[in-house]
């Protein structure tokens, strides 16, 4: 045996003598870094903190901005056979009806709505509900999305962590408004709305503008503890 791999054959046999001192039974003890479950941050964590991560850049121009940029609205993203404004009207109503396909939401009760404390009797084609994006489509365009692929903005559309059933006049009211601009009259959701944002902007990787920073640290130094939502759809839509 030449002394390289005498060196070798010894150190080898030292590491494991090493690992039997310590108490443990071999290498396939010690966590792979390449496992997921090992790699994945903690979940939560704060909004106010994740606000202060934002990336901080001026408005761009809406030039190009039109919805079809974003997709057919309330297109089935998640392939569940029913679209997107009547899953979200399931999920967050009560008491809720639907037709005989079972994805068509019929009526049921917002309560409270949280943009203004209040319950709404939903009743389709009569409705005072309508399905809002935290982020506007044209906010999001400005500050980011006009260079994605569809894909990603069809995903925006539709993504549940994006979406909040509330009452229609309202929500028109916000019209393409960021924290900074506008905020919901209900000051006791204000919080998780402002939360609700932000997770949208780190998720999609949407920019700020400084104002709007500074707006969403005001709302949400007044609750530190308030969690970063989490979840919603993959950021790329499958193709259709």
């Amino acid at each position: 045996m030449s002394p390289r791999n005498r060196f070798l054959a010894l150190a080898a046999l030292a590491l494991t003598g090493s690992l039997a001192l310590t108490g443990c039974e071999g290498l396939d003890d010690l966590p792979d870094p390449a496992r997921s479950d090992d790699a994945a941050p903690a979940p939560g964590g704060s909004a106010l903190e994740a606000a202060e991560g934002l990336t901080v850049k001026g408005r761009a121009p809406k030039t190009g901005y039109e919805r079809g940029e974003f997709g057919s609205a309330w297109i089935d993203t998640d392939r569940n056979g029913c679209g997107t404004r009547d899953d979200i009207l399931a999920d967050q109503l009560d008491d809720v009806s639907r037709d005989d396909d079972g994805c068509k939401v019929l009526s049921g009760v917002l309560d409270p709505d949280p943009y203004t404390g209040t319950r709404i009797t939903f009743e389709r084609g009569r409705s005072k509900v309508d399905i809002d994006h935290l982020v506007a489509l044209s906010d999001a365009w400005q500050k980011g999305a006009q260079k994605w692929s569809d894909g990603k903005r069809r995903a925006f559309a539709n993504d549940p962590l994006n979406l909040v059933a509330a009452d229609s006049s309202t929500n028109r009211s916000k019209g393409e408004g960021d924290t900074a601009t506008w905020l919901p009259p209900n000051k006791a959701y204000r919080c998780e709305y402002v939360a609700g944002q932000v997770s949208v902007k780190k998720k999609y990787e949407l920019w700020v503008t400084r104002a709007e920073q500074d707006a969403m640290r005001e709302v949400l130094a007044g609750c530190p503890e308030q969690k970063l939502p989490s979840g919603g759809n993959p950021t790329e839509a499958p193709t259709r």
